[in-house]
């Protein structure tokens, strides 16, 4: 009996409806947490990837999957992030005032994240493959994983990086801003924009829409101008 129960559980563990719902219920939970408390550490996406990752090795269900379990949310995620262009729109007209602060930004900013992250890992002795793995981090995942090909590194590891950033900028960004006084909402939605890319962007609408609007942007330009300027630069550093 006990080996027909075994059998009947890993069946219901392992089918994609259970793990599309468990999914769910893991985001929501942290959802609730971080509305009710409004602690950093509480965001939903770091509390759901903690739950599913001790949920999913409790129940013994491989990566694979799950991962064709909860396709349908994966497909979700190019419309989401195409939605967050709403506050951008809505504040295009303040946009176009800082046309010029936003383009130096992009530049000394995204350039400043990509190298500091390289010089780190490679003063840690990362290898050639992880640094090209780690380089585009701070965009969204399709971007960074298709450039992380393109460059020599691992498209699903850098899909974990991207995740890392993500949940870490939300985290720890907030913070840092006020401890550096940045109020300014532009240069505050940049900032999260640039370095968390879609999550940091969800953390600054809730600063406001400006601020939003400004992290939409900055998430855009930088995803842009790495999938174009990268690949590039690493062609053209593996010729010098």
């Amino acid at each position: 009996m006990s080996g027909t129960w075994y059998e009947a559980w890993q069946a219901v563990a392992g089918h994609p409806l259970f793990l599309l719902g468990l999914t769910l219920g893991a985001y929501q939970l942290g959802l609730v947490l971080y509305v009710r408390t409004r602690l950093a550490v509480f965001h939903p996406v770091l509390i759901s990837v903690a739950i599913l990752v001790l949920l999913l090795s409790m129940l013994g269900v491989e990566y694979l999957v799950y991962r064709d379990a909860v396709w349908p949310l994966m497909i979700l995620l190019g419309p989401a992030t195409v939605a967050l262009a709403v506050p951008l729109y809505l504040n295009l007209r303040r946009i176009r005032l800082f046309f010029w602060p936003v383009l130096l930004t992009l530049l000394l900013g995204g350039c400043f994240a990509t190298i500091i992250t390289l010089l780190i890992a490679w003063a840690l002795g990362a290898e050639h493959m992880i640094l090209m793995t780690l380089a585009p981090k701070s965009v969204t995942s399709p971007i960074a994983m298709l450039v992380a090909e393109q460059i020599g590194g691992i498209a699903a590891l850098a899909a974990v990086f991207v995740m890392f950033t993500g949940v870490l900028g939300p985290l720890l960004g907030p913070w840092l801003l006020r401890v550096c006084g940045v109020t300014e909402p532009a240069a505050w939605g940049m900032a999260m924009g640039m370095t968390a890319h879609a999550v940091g962007t969800s953390r600054a609408i809730e600063e406001g829409e400006e601020q939003g609007a400004f992290s939409a942007l900055a998430m855009s330009l930088m995803g842009s101008a790495t999938a174009v300027l990268l690949p590039l630069a690493i062609a053209l550093w593996a010729l010098i």
